[in-house]
C-alpha cells in the first residue's frame, strides 16, 4: 500500500487530486470516481479531499471548469492563427476534436454536466458560453467575408458546434477509427478535409 503524504504547499493539494482523478477517469471512467478513491490515487488521506471539494460533484465540477477554461484557449488559438475567416471556422472545428482527444475526462465531462451538477457549483455551469460566442463571432466573419449566408447565424453555430461534437464522440465512444480504416483515410485526414470544406 502507498504510503501517505501528510503536507502540501497550500493550493498543491487541490491539484494533485484533480490530477488524479483526470487520471482515474481516463484509466477507468467516470464511475470509478469518488473521494476516497481520488484520495487514494493520490496517496493522501481519505479525509484530504474535503478540505478542498465538498463532494464528489465539486471536484468534477472543478476539472469540467478547467476543461472550458483549456478549450477556449485552444480556440482562441486557432482562430487567431486562421489566415481568413471560413479557416477559422475549419480550425476552430480542428482545435475541438484535437482537444478532446488530448484530453478526453475534461471532455467527458463538459459533454455531461449532470455528472457534476454543474447548475449547483459556482462556476461551471455557463462554462461553455465563451466557446459558443467565439464560434459565432467566427461564422459572423463568414458572413461579413461573403463565405458564410447572411442573417442569423445561429443555425449556422448549431451545425458546425454538431459537426465537431458528431466527430469527437464517434471518436472517442464510437467507430470512427474502424469507419475511416475501411475508407483509406484517419481520423485526422477526415477532421482536416471538414476544416477545409
Amino acid at each position: 500500500m502507498p504510503e501517505t503524504r501528510t503536507s502540501y504547499h497550500h493550493g498543491a493539494l487541490r491539484d494533485e487530486l484533480i490530477a488524479a482523478c483526470v487520471t482515474l477517469i481516463e484509466t477507468e471512467g467516470i464511475a470509478a470516481v469518488s473521494l476516497r478513491r481520488v484520495a487514494r490515487e493520490a496517496g493522501v488521506s481519505p479525509g484530504a479531499p474535503y478540505h478542498h471539494f465538498a463532494d464528489r460533484s465539486a471536484l468534477l465540477a472543478a476539472i469540467t471548469e478547467r476543461g472550458h477554461e483549456l478549450l477556449l484557449e485552444r480556440l482562441q488559438e486557432a482562430r487567431r492563427q486562421a489566415p481568413t475567416a471560413v479557416r477559422a471556422l475549419g480550425a476552430v472545428v480542428e482545435a475541438y476534436v484535437e482537444f478532446a482527444r488530448q484530453r478526453p475526462a475534461h471532455l467527458h465531462l463538459m459533454l455531461r454536466p449532470e455528472l457534476s451538477h454543474a447548475a449547483h457549483q459556482p462556476g461551471p455551469a455557463a462554462g461553455g458560453e465563451p466557446a459558443i460566442q467565439l464560434l459565432t463571432e467566427t461564422v459572423r466573419d463568414c458572413q461579413r467575408a461573403g463565405t458564410a449566408p447572411p442573417g442569423d447565424p445561429e443555425p449556422l453555430v448549431a451545425a458546425v458546434w454538431a459537426l465537431a461534437i458528431g466527430i469527437v464522440t464517434l471518436w472517442l465512444d464510437g467507430p470512427l477509427e474502424s469507419r475511416c480504416v475501411q475508407l483509406n483515410t484517419t481520423p485526422e485526414a477526415l477532421t482536416a478535409y471538414a476544416r477545409d470544406r
